[in-house]
Order: structure tokens, then sequence, then C-alpha cells
């Protein structure tokens, strides 16, 4: 792209016009981001709250991120599920949610001179180029006019918002990092980040659900043959279907190696047997990527072969009732003697486990914008909760940082008329899904003895 706003921002063409080289949020601070929202938000109060200029702010939140972990390594890697269970509880009410989130991009204040402002280390748009900040802008306002005004219909009456989601397929948002030629939008990494996270701010749980739907998507586009990209990729760019990712089992969740649904060669198909667990989905998914075991035990035996619904021998336990995520329906998988042609197997037998693990990489950075964008969006409406909210005759914001949204709502932060205590419902789950906190503790610790 060159350096004008593309054509293809236009919401009747999506964001399909190719992409800028730029690298993805290191990997070493992907848990990191997650996680630590508002632990990284203190530490910059606390900087601001002292007078002093945070180093490396003005260039993006990679640099602070990377301050951030070589001054506080050791606390860091001790505090990271306080940190992250504190991250997921700013949240705040429905009310006019939708308009005061179309504000979100543009109420920032600047940067007090002398010393940085507390949100203006956290305004989304910093250290991205002009084509992302549009990428962002056509997410925030979709989001705002989408998603924000339903989030809490569509979490009580558990509401799967097909329409809107392909609503959000026609500005790109289906495939965003799969290639152009099959439909994508052909983006980034950083740019798919940076559209998650704002997406988030409208609903977190759908935002979710669309994250999965790409990476699918990102996994037959990278590993796929030519037929195989050209036949399953386009209606998933369009979300005319919609698909699954499908690997945890009863028995095998963060050790995903010992899987045991087994896919046996007879002929032309391969014969399915097994179940897979909380696959978020489920049941109304067209497609459904799938981990199984074709040869021995350990991860080289294990293949990836796409399931469609209706094949025989496919079906789906019942909805899960859950805390969260209650805008993605949640069933297990279940596979039968179910028959799959051999022109399902993505990639070569034994590739399947490599796929998948790279697959959850990208997943956690989604998974990592979400949470990010849920976060920011809290801590601007908990803010302008606080300038209204008087307690002896005065704005709690005189005497309270936001640190902790929930806490700071008092009583209302306990009511359904308030989002709080739905964004905090939809967020528990990424403290366990795409890698438990514990999984991404022993990545962060590993990410960082070997630098």
């Amino acid at each position: 792209m060159d350096g004008q706003v593309p054509q293809t921002l236009r919401a009747s063409q999506g964001l399909c016009g190719g992409h800028t080289n730029v690298a993805p949020r290191p990997q070493a601070f992907l848990g990191v981001v997650v996680q630590l929202p508002v632990f990284l938000f203190d530490i910059t109060a606390a900087k601001a709250s002292e007078g002093l200029q945070l180093p490396g702010c003005s260039g993006g939140r990679g640099r602070l991120l990377q301050i951030l972990i070589e001054k506080n390594v050791v606390e860091l890697l001790g505090s990271l599920a306080l940190a992250k269970a504190r991250a997921v509880a700013m949240w705040c009410g429905y009310r006019n949610l939708g308009v005061r989130l179309g504000r979100l991009r543009c109420s920032l204040p600047s940067p007090i001179s002398g010393h940085r402002s507390l949100t203006s280390c956290i305004d989304p748009s910093m250290g991205l180029n002009e084509e992302q900040k549009e990428f962002q802008k056509v997410a925030f306002d979709f989001a705002a006019r989408e998603m924000a005004p339903n989030m809490a219909e569509w979490d009580q009456k558990e509401v799967f918002p097909v329409g809107v989601m392909r609503k959000a397929a026609q500005l790109g948002f289906g495939g965003v990092y799969v290639r152009t030629d099959v439909g994508g939008s052909g983006l980034s990494r950083l740019d798919t980040s940076v559209i998650f996270e704002a997406l988030a701010t409208g609903c977190t749980s759908t935002t979710a659900y669309i994250s999965i739907h790409n990476m699918c998507a990102w996994m037959i586009d990278s590993f796929g043959s030519d037929e195989q990209r050209h036949r399953f990729c386009p209606p998933l760019c369009t979300m005319e279907k919609f698909a699954s990712y499908c690997l945890t089992e009863p028995g095998s969740g963060s050790d995903a190696a010992s899987l045991l649904t087994s896919a046996k060669r007879q002929g032309d198909h391969y014969i399915l047997n097994g179940s897979k667990a909380f696959i978020s989905g489920g049941g109304e998914s067209d497609i459904y990527v799938v981990m199984c075991r074709t040869g021995g035990s350990g991860p080289k035996g294990i293949s990836c072969i796409v399931v469609e619904k209706g094949t025989p021998g496919l079906s789906f336990g019942k909805k899960e009732k859950k805390v969260g995520w209650n805008s993605q329906p949640t069933r297990a998988v279940i596979f039968e003697d179910c028959a799959v042609p051999v022109a399902n197997r993505i990639g070569s037998e034994g590739q399947g486990f490599l796929m998948a693990m790279k697959g959850l990489n990208g997943g956690r950075i989604n998974i990592a914008s979400c949470s990010l964008g849920a976060a920011h969006a809290s801590v601007i409406l908990t803010r302008d909760h606080l300038k209204v909210r008087k307690q002896f005759g005065a704005p709690l914001a005189n005497s309270q940082i936001c640190n902790q949204a929930l806490q700071m709502h008092g009583g209302y932060g306990y009511l359904k008329d308030y989002a709080v205590q739905q964004y905090m419902r939809d967020s528990r789950v990424h403290q366990i899904l795409e890698g438990s906190n514990e999984v991404m503790r022993m990545l962060i610790s590993r990410s960082l003895l070997q630098e």
C-alpha cells in the first residue's frame, strides 16, 4: 500500500488491498499483553504522579512493555494472575455504551507538557501508521454502531449474532490475515491486533469468536493446498460459513499432544472417532478444523482434518451454560465412525500438531488484543463514571485512581444494568483458553531466559 488511505477501507469493498510489512508485537510479550493492562497502567500512574517522563512511551506500547519487563521482570512473573484478575474487572455500565464507545478514539486528552498523562500512554493509536489508524477507526465505528448497543441482549438471551458478524465480514474482518486471492484482507498480524482490540470495545465475547474464526481460516490458507484454499477460504472470509477450532478434549487440555480422537484411513476416507470439548461455535459452525490422531502417540502422530457440518457421524453435545462468552455457543463435538475424505486433510500426516500450535501463537495475539480493547474501554468509561459519581460532596475521581473499576462502581457494579459484570464474566475465560495463566507464565519465562 502507498501512504494514502486505500479505497479498500470502504465498507463496500472491505480491507482487501494488501498490507504493510509491519512486524507483529514480540512474542515474548504476548502473555504479558493479555494479562497486564492494569499492571502497566498502575506503573504508568506512579510515573506520572512523580512528574516523571516514562521512557519510550511515545514509541508505542511494544516499547513500553519492553521497558517495564526489563525493570520489573521478577515482580512481573510473580504477579501475572493478580494483575490479570484486576484487568478484567475494569468494566462499566451499559447505559449509552454504544454512543460513549463511539467517542473513545477522540476522547483521550493530550499529554501534559513536561510529563506524560495516564491516558496518553494507553492511547490505542499510539505508534500506529496512518493506514493502521484508519483500520482502527473503521473497527471502532463498527463496534460502537453494531456491537455495543446489542452486547447486553446477546449475553442475556445467548444470541449468536450471525447477521452482525456478516456485516463485519463486509468490512474485511472475516479473514483479516488471510491472503487476498481467496477473499481475505491480507493484513499483517499487527494490523489484525489493532482491529480486534478496537472491535472488543463493542463486545468482547463476539470479537473473541471472530478471532477464532479468523485463526481457522488462516490455518487453511497457510497450510492447505491451493484447491483447499479456494474451496474453504472464500465462504469463511465472507462469513457465509463459520469455523471452529477443535483441539481440546475431555482428557487433554494443556497437554494437547495426548489427544485421543482417532482418524483411521480406509481407502480415500478417514474414519474419525472421539470427541472434542469446549468448542466455540460448536453446533453452529459449518467448518471444524480438527486435530486427530492418524499415527502413533505424541505430537508427530497428529494430523489436521477439516470436517464439514452435515457429515454423517458428526454430532454435538448440549449447549453449555457458561459464566460468560454467551454470544457464542459452546458444545462438545462428537465423532462416531465419521467418514471424511482424505482430500480434507490439511498438509501431510503428522503435521497437525505443528499447525495447531502455530494457529495458537496467532490466537494468543488475538485474545490478548480482545483483552486490551476491553480494558481500554473500561478505563475510559470508568473515568467518566468517577467524574459524575459523588461522595462526600466531591467526585470520586478527585481522590481515587481508576484501577479497580468494578470496586469503584460500588453497588452499581454488581447490577446487570451496568456492563461491568458482563465484561468481567466475558474476560474471565481469557485466563484459561489459548494457554492458561500457568502455561503463559511458562512461555514468558522460557522466552525471557532465551534472550
